[in-house]
């Protein structure tokens, strides 16, 4: 019997970083597999010329969009895996129209960044950064009355954002005894109850909460949905991350509340990536800066591909996926 064709278009190098061995293996013995080996991302018409007879797409960063053009000679494609987190950049109506499914290992990327979130929030409430930064600088001992710290047990954590790293981030902070409160138009009663969060509005939450992390989507109303008034409503000594994007939030309104020291922040994303050598959130004690790396581990790097292999032996097996986009939520997703 002839084995389903697979094609495969991450080049090297990035391909042997998302995969595990056993994985690939396990490809190469249930499909007939074309890989890419032009050490660089293939174009459309590059793709276009690859797509005949070809049931399963495997890909990653650097997809080149899939138009009608493209897709002109997909006549047996099924199914788009994508071994990586959003597929906005080169799904399009296309590929609805032709009914092909689409799925993502955004969730996998998501646990990586729901365990950044609650490293973020640990540090901010203890600080063991300054006080390493302190005892190196040859600073006297501190005072037990001068510190000002908190455990997570207890505390209200707000989540504005129950995608795939907001329900992930929900669960770790529950582990922890905190009492996650979220802020999610789209989230429904039963995922309420699933989950174990209290549903609150943006304001009520950012008034409320100790701990409040960023996982908003880029989408139409999410743009700037933190601003001056918003920021303005986060409790004083308050720990404040963002994870997501810096579309969500005002970067001038931030530094602003940030340059008064009411509150601490973790930021692992910019208006700028890379940050500016002389932008003055460098400058700020308060602020914890990391380089867009939050989702960046390298067990997650090595299930990305391999997650999205399961999937295309599940759909060959004619399992459902596990993790396939729904057309119609795609605008809300991130």
């Amino acid at each position: 019997m002839p084995k389903h064709k697979v094609l495969v278009t991450v080049p090297q190098p990035l391909r042997g970083l998302i995969v595990t061995d056993e994985a690939w293996a396990g490809l190469l013995s249930a499909a007939d597999v074309v890989t890419n080996e032009e050490g660089r991302n293939w174009s459309g018409e590059e793709l276009a010329a690859r797509l005949p007879g070809v049931e399963a797409i495997i890909g990653s960063w650097g997809m080149p969009k899939l138009s009608e053009e493209v897709l002109a000679k997909a006549d047996a494609l099924r199914l788009i895996a994508y071994a990586a987190g959003s597929v906005k950049g080169f799904v399009t109506d296309a590929v609805h129209r032709r009914g092909i499914a689409v799925s993502h290992a955004a969730a996998r990327i998501a646990d990586s960044v729901a365990e950044y979130s609650l490293l973020c929030a640990l540090i901010g409430l203890r600080r063991p950064h300054e006080f390493d930064r302190k005892l190196k600088a040859g600073e006297p001992w501190p005072k037990s009355r001068d510190m000002d710290l908190f455990e997570i047990a207890g505390k209200k954590v707000g989540l504005l954002g129950m995608g795939y790293v907001g329900q992930r981030s929900a669960r770790l902070f529950r582990a922890v005894g905190a009492e996650v409160w979220a802020y999610d138009p789209y989230l429904s009663s039963e995922d309420v109850a699933r989950l174990g969060v209290k549903k609150v509005d943006l304001d009520a939450l950012l008034r409320g909460c100790k701990v409040i992390s960023v996982h908003l989507p880029v989408t139409q109303e999410t743009h700037h949905l933190l601003g001056a008034r918003e920021l303005a409503l986060v409790q004083d000594g308050a720990v404040f991350i963002n994870s997501a994007r810096s579309w969500v939030v005002d970067q001038e309104a931030l530094l602003k509340e940030l340059s008064r020291g009411r509150f601490w922040a973790a930021l692992d994303v910019f208006d700028q990536e890379p940050l500016p050598v002389d932008h003055p959130l460098r400058r700020l004690d308060n602020v914890l800066l990391t380089p867009h790396v939050a989702g960046l581990t390298r067990d997650a790097y090595q299930d990305l591909m391999s997650d999205m292999i399961a999937e295309v032996l599940r759909f060959f097996r004619g399992e459902p996926l596990l993790y396939k986009i729904d057309p119609e939520k795609l605008e809300i997703m991130a």
